[in-house]
């Protein structure tokens, strides 16, 4: 299970210190690809395939399914860790999610996210501000 919030940078190469408590977990490959809310998906290979599983069996009819797969696939990309833990990421990847220099990774249950800082700050002053009533409309959701 990933947790967690790091504070890393983007060195020259485009390169990207994975948190070393993530690097076991994630192995020795992964899957990087975009994300919702403008920020990047890092999922191990494992549960990448139970995600691809999952959007196998969406209904090739329905445009809102056509339209997330195509999103989620055409952003992928595998990621190998070099020997000091980091992985690249490609300038598609960083356009998309406004990554220039600084950098926050967190861990959400089966993967991580890769935000810019900027736009990691921005989500969370205003996700802090209706966190409660987010937690009553998620209460019928069974937690």
């Amino acid at each position: 299970m990933f947790m967690g919030e790091y504070q890393h940078g983007l060195d020259a190469k485009g390169r990207l210190i994975i948190p070393a408590k993530f690097r076991q977990e994630l192995g020795a490959g992964a899957v990087l690809t975009r994300g919702l809310d403008n920020c990047l998906f890092l999922f191990p290979q494992e549960e990448w395939g139970i995600l691809e599983a999952k959007l196998k069996t969406l209904p090739l009819t329905k445009h809102d399914a056509r339209q997330f797969v195509r999103f989620l696939f055409s952003g992928a990309t595998e990621c190998e860790m070099d020997k000091q833990g980091r992985i690249i990421l490609p300038q598609n990847l960083r356009d998309f999610a406004a990554i220039d220099k600084d950098v926050v990774v967190i861990g959400v249950s089966s993967r991580v996210e890769i935000w810019s800082k900027e736009r990691w700050e921005d989500y969370v002053n205003v996700a802090e501000e209706s966190f409660e009533e987010i937690a009553e409309n998620i209460v019928d959701l069974g937690i």
